[in-house]
């Protein structure tokens, strides 16, 4: 079997492997390494190929003894394959993703401004495609003429590239730019991947933009380094096929729904459905405060716990392929949107008759009929999907895996 593998600094949030494990039968590996290893690992490494990511793509040329007319024109590699002599020969991939992820809005902006956030590896492969599609861009760069502290001069562009790892997981909820500096803004792609979508396309999506995340450009690269890996073709479309396949396994499934509507029980349910881990967001806070619920609420009011609430959904939402038990209060603050749209499909579970209010605290005290008025339109706004509760907890999460296709 022949062996390959991923070479980056830190790779823990990595979807390569599994990407990978869906193309073809070989053995794929991340290899973390520090700078000062990487010259003496490809040097003595017997894998037969690699794919190269930050902050490698401009260091792991070094080690090429060869690279194709594209790797050498954008002046960066991310794969390397093996020669029959065994020295190495660079390539470059990325273009390829690129070009999937930006699709059929390239002939919409040929001719149309555009900012590429970023000058490393992933902006030159970026650049190098879009003056490809006759689309001129202005890198924006830290140190640069043009540079976070004058975007108000590129006001009038119309596609915004973030190659950046501003935002990138476990960093989630960063940002690299304010996209209402830009109001002739008509496309966000990000080449992030962790979270699904990040801040910057967070906001896109609140000012009607549209925005996609990396993750179609990391099939798209990955499936034309196996091909080269194998020295085969592989079918077309096989990259947006594996682009869904991983989307639907890696985002969290978020439940929401009034106190006692049977998040948990139900969250536990799907859990033994599909192997996936519980983060129940109510026994996080009582975790970590030491103290029940009721006592919280008792002792220092309802903000506080709602600030403890936002933090345990903060960690929660960082998550891939989890299922998060959502409190029932959660959609009352604002702030805890974003935190679900990051990386969730949000469920709202619609349970009819009467509903539990032991040891919950505002159901008590306010009484479940204010609380449906008051949050029932929230949880049909916040939910990308809406199941009617079974008559049991594995009932209704029979009915989730069933609706998201899990």
């Amino acid at each position: 079997m022949k062996r390959f593998g991923l070479i980056g600094r830190v790779l823990g949030h990595s979807f390569s492997p599994a990407i990978h494990a869906l193309i073809a039968d070989y053995e794929y590996r991340l290899y973390e390494l520090e700078p000062d290893r990487l010259d003496e690992f490809l040097r003595t490494t017997d894998c037969d190929g690699f794919n190269v990511t930050i902050p490698y793509k401009l260091d792991a040329m070094r080690s090429c003894a060869e690279l194709s007319e594209r790797a050498h024109a954008i002046g960066c590699v991310n794969t390397l394959t093996r020669r029959s002599d065994g020295k190495w020969r660079g390539d470059n991939t990325d273009w390829d993703g690129f070009l999937a992820l930006l699709g059929s809005d390239a002939e919409m902006l040929r001719g149309c401004p555009a900012l590429v956030l970023g000058s490393g590896g992933a902006s030159r492969t970026v650049c190098a495609a879009l003056k490809n599609c006759g689309i001129p861009f202005t890198v924006i760069s830290r140190n640069g003429a043009d540079n976070y502290g004058n975007l108000e001069r590129h006001a009038d562009a119309e596609l915004i590239v973030n190659t950046t790892p501003v935002g990138m997981y476990p960093h989630n909820g960063e940002s690299p730019v304010d996209l209402r500096i830009f109001p002739k803004c008509r496309l966000v792609l990000d080449v992030i991947y962790n979270p699904a979508r990040t801040a910057l396309m967070l906001q896109a999506d609140g000012l009607g933009i549209p925005a996609r995340g990396g993750l179609l450009m990391l099939a798209g690269q990955g499936v034309r380094a196996a091909e080269l890996f194998l020295d085969r073709e592989l079918p077309a479309g096989l990259a947006a096929e594996i682009a869904e396949k991983i989307a639907r396994s890696t985002k969290n499934i978020a439940l929401i729904g009034l106190p006692g509507c049977g998040k948990t029980t139900t969250a536990r349910a799907l859990s033994r459905l599909t192997g996936r881990p519980v983060y129940d967001i109510d026994a996080m806070i009582e975790e970590r405060s030491g103290k029940k619920i009721p006592l919280i609420f008792a002792e220092s009011g309802e903000e506080t716990f709602r600030q403890l609430e936002t933090e345990a959904l903060a960690e929660a939402s960082r998550q891939s392929g989890a299922i998060i038990a959502c409190g029932g209060g959660v959609v009352t603050r604002p702030r805890n949107l974003p935190l679900l749209r990051q990386n969730s499909i949000t469920v709202f579970l619609d349970r009819e008759g009467d509903l539990p209010v032991a040891g919950r605290p505002l159901s008590q005290g306010r009484g479940l009929a204010a609380l449906k008025a008051e949050r029932l339109p929230l949880y049909r706004a916040w939910a990308e999907r809406t199941v009617r509760s079974g008559a049991t907890a594995c009932e209704t999460a029979a009915k989730i895996k069933e609706a998201l296709s899990l």
